[in-house]
């Protein structure tokens, strides 16, 4: 559920959370900015940087919160730590291996033309497609 609120309190209402002082001042760091992908390591640096007193599980909950009230996506990278999305939109994401950042894909630049059938009794709720890139070296060439 995509919310167009810019009040944090009232974003938060509608998604059907309390908004308590931690998750609407973790919610401003998240959602004031437009659109971003955060960890939730990133995210309590950011929170601490900003005077605003929050344990690192608090955070991880929260994210998880939001997550589960469908105001993040979540982006699971095998191997590494997961990334919370601000943008709810269908789209794809590149992962810059050396720098750890994770940035969206235009639209138009990947196309998949054919989807598994899955079992009966169970349905198709989301792709997700993460190109991992890295600098080339003198071995992979």
């Amino acid at each position: 559920m995509m919310i167009e609120e810019t009040n944090i309190s009232d974003k938060l209402r509608l998604a059907g959370m309390r908004p308590t002082r931690q998750r609407i001042a973790l919610g401003k760091l998240l959602f004031e900015n437009g659109d971003r992908h955060v960890c939730a390591e990133i995210l309590h640096e950011e929170a601490l940087e900003q005077q605003i007193p929050v344990s690192l599980a608090t955070v991880y909950n929260t994210l998880n919160q939001f997550r589960g009230a469908g105001l993040l996506r979540e982006v699971a990278l095998v191997g590494t730590r997961v990334y919370y999305d601000t943008n709810l939109s269908d789209h794809y994401h590149l992962y810059r291996e050396e720098t750890g950042e994770l940035v969206d894909i235009p639209d138009g630049q990947i196309s998949l033309y054919r989807l598994p059938e899955v079992e009966e009794g169970m349905e198709i709720v989301g792709v997700d497609v993460v190109v991992r890139v890295r600098t080339k070296s003198e071995k992979n060439c």
